[in-house]
């Protein structure tokens, strides 16, 4: 079964935008990243600056190996400037018979 992913990126007031045009090329990246099933991107209707993304990727192990990519990559440090904080990351279990 996939791994469902919630990242969650918490913007400084104003810049949800530009984190949004930041994301469009970097998750071009991110969805040819093996594992990688599918991302979607949110921002909650009352707070435009909160970015949250959904992601699915055929294993936990696949999406650590992602992460552990991004920050060699640097871009977790090129992010920190447009954050109010760290963004959080959750690791959800599916529980279809219930």
């Amino acid at each position: 079964m996939s791994q469902t992913v919630q990242v969650v990126f918490p913007c400084k007031e104003g810049q949800g935008a530009g984190f949004l045009a930041v994301l469009k090329e970097a998750l071009a990246e991110t969805r040819a990243f093996e594992g990688c099933e599918s991302v979607e991107v949110y921002t909650e209707a009352d707070a435009p600056d909160r970015v949250i993304l959904w992601e699915k990727f055929a294993k936990r192990a696949d999406h650590e190996a992602y992460m552990a990519w991004r920050a060699e990559t640097g871009l977790s440090g090129m992010l920190a400037p447009i954050l109010t904080g760290e963004f959080q990351i959750t690791y959800l279990t599916n529980h279809p018979d219930v």
